[in-house]
């Protein structure tokens, strides 16, 4: 049972097809926000991560750091490298280090944890799909006639893990 309100969830439709037919287009040209609390998981981990980047990007990494000057809601966003997120190598590198201690999106920015849930205008959560709510990506994941899965089932711990995000920041709230 899902206790997070999700707009469209009832209709929503997802599968992630990445190793099944997709490269990874999400990440290219992934231009994540990267909060201070997840450059700093990052930062600990980079021993780890330069080894397993492309070629180009760890060059890129070593020389400038993976956050751009770009920014968006006064955050840094992570490189772009040769069109693909700069953590991208054959998948995601922070996902690959997250999952191999049991935690998939322990490293991840929270937009690619959380992907294709997002947050509309009044902070209400809703399942990025092709039609809804002016989608600006044409990805075939995103497209609810390309699967028969229901997001709700497909994407359980996304949903919990914007649920957790959603309790922290209401407790932040009552805190503050």
């Amino acid at each position: 049972m899902v206790s997070l309100p999700i707009l469209n969830l009832a209709e929503a439709r997802f599968e992630c097809t990445y190793g099944r037919g997709c490269d990874g287009i999400c990440c290219r040209n992934g231009r994540p926000v990267i909060y201070p609390d997840e450059a700093r998981r990052i930062d600990a981990k980079l021993p780890e991560i330069l080894p397993r980047l492309r070629r180009e990007a760890r060059r890129m990494v070593e020389k400038s750091g993976y956050v751009s000057r770009r920014r968006k809601s006064g955050h840094p966003m992570a490189r772009v490298s040769n069109g693909w997120c700069i953590f991208f190598n054959h998948g995601c590198i922070l996902q690959t280090l997250g999952a191999a201690e049991g935690s998939k999106p322990g490293y991840k920015p929270a937009a690619c944890a959380l992907f294709p849930l997002s947050r509309d205008q009044q902070n209400r959560w809703y399942v990025r799909q092709s039609g809804y709510r002016g989608e600006v990506w044409d990805l075939f994941c995103l497209d609810p006639r390309a699967s028969h899965t229901p997001a709700a089932e497909s994407l359980r711990d996304e949903i919990a893990l914007a649920q957790r995000f959603t309790e922290a920041e209401e407790s932040q709230k009552a805190s503050s």
